[in-house]
């Protein structure tokens, strides 16, 4: 069973990926990997001459088309594969998650994602549902998802 664990901030080193809930227009917007039949956030690994917030938003363009955006920090977040009393038995990898406001998007998707959707209703098919609902209430917690 996987848990989803959420913190205020943590040192940008420590970071390996980021996640980004997008909207455009009062939307949601959701990609599609090439390889896959489900649809997921924007989001991906940081490089190694990057900081976690050039991650994020290199990761919205690359996923999503996005040019023009306003980009919001939320929290840092880990996920835990192996379980026992509440604690993670692994060492946690963190990730920062974003909210992103989207307000431009270029003509044509590029790298691995077939598709973006733009839609008022959250995806039936999550590429990672044991996750995105925590991501997407912790958002929502905050006041960035009404």
């Amino acid at each position: 069973m996987l848990k989803v664990k959420f913190y205020d901030d943590a040192e940008d080193e420590k970071l390996k990926f980021a996640v980004i809930i997008s909207r455009n227009q009062g939307k949601w917007v959701f990609c599609r990997h090439k390889d896959r039949d489900t649809y997921e956030v924007p989001g991906g690994h940081r490089e190694a001459f990057e900081n976690i917030l050039e991650t994020a938003k290199r990761e919205l363009k690359e996923e999503t088309g996005a040019v023009e955006y306003d980009i919001t920090p939320l929290c840092v977040y880990s996920v835990c594969g192996e379980i026992r009393d509440g604690e993670c038995l692994e060492e946690e990898s963190l990730g920062m998650l974003y909210f992103a406001e989207i307000y431009s998007f270029e003509g044509e998707l590029h790298y691995e994602i077939a598709e973006i959707i733009i839609t008022e209703e959250l995806p039936q098919h999550w590429t990672y549902p044991l996750i995105m609902p925590a991501l997407m209430e912790k958002a929502k917690e905050m006041g960035f998802i009404l």
